[in-house]
Order: structure tokens, then sequence, then C-alpha cells
């Protein structure tokens, strides 16, 4: 999607170059997750000539959030506590970070 969304609009064969510059990707796989992605809503296809463009669906947040709700469904049974603390724990927020949840948690109800 980080591709998708770099490029506005991209093929198959542009995503795939562009991932074969940071990590080796077969084809047939940025192809399959391309028609998951696809599939789930996130991208939609069009021909042009021989080959399909795939372009985003919705706007970036909308799709993050929707792909977050997954994930923590998928992973955590729905539970959001889970990939929280999962987060806290694992060092990788830093202190701005850590108080801008915590400041954003206790807003949730104003």
């Amino acid at each position: 999607m980080k591709v998708v969304w770099r490029l506005d609009k991209a093929t198959v064969r542009e995503v795939y170059d562009a991932l074969r510059e940071r990590r080796t990707v077969a084809y047939t796989t940025v192809m399959t997750m391309m028609k998951i992605l696809e599939e789930k809503g996130f991208l939609k296809k069009t021909q042009v000539e021989r080959a399909y463009l795939y372009r985003p669906s919705r706007p970036r947040q909308q799709v993050l959030g929707a792909m977050v709700r997954d994930f923590v469904d998928r992973v955590f049974d729905g539970a959001a506590e889970g990939l929280l603390l999962h987060l806290a724990k694992d060092g990788r927020l830093s202190k701005d970070e850590r108080q801008r949840i915590k400041r954003l948690i206790e807003n949730i109800d104003e």
C-alpha cells in the first residue's frame, strides 16, 4: 500500500520494482498481495492495455484505520489493550509518543 500511495497509481510490476530496491520479494507474492488488497476493498484496478493499474480506493487514514482494526481482530481477538500493552512494553515508543497517547486516552470522553 505504501508504494501505491507514494506513486498514486501503479502496476504490479511497478510495485515489485519498488520493493526489490529494499528486499528480495517474488513477483507472484506482490501480485497475490495486491489481489488480496483489492478483494478487501483497499485497492481498485482498471485494465490499461495488458496490465492492471491499481490505485487506492479510499483515503490513506481510512485504509490504515481499517487495517489496524483487522489486525487487532485477527491477532488480539478484537482487544486493543493487547496491542497497546505490546507497544508500550516493546520500547519503540518515545517518551513524547507515550505522553501523546496518554493525552489522547484522557481526552477521549471530552
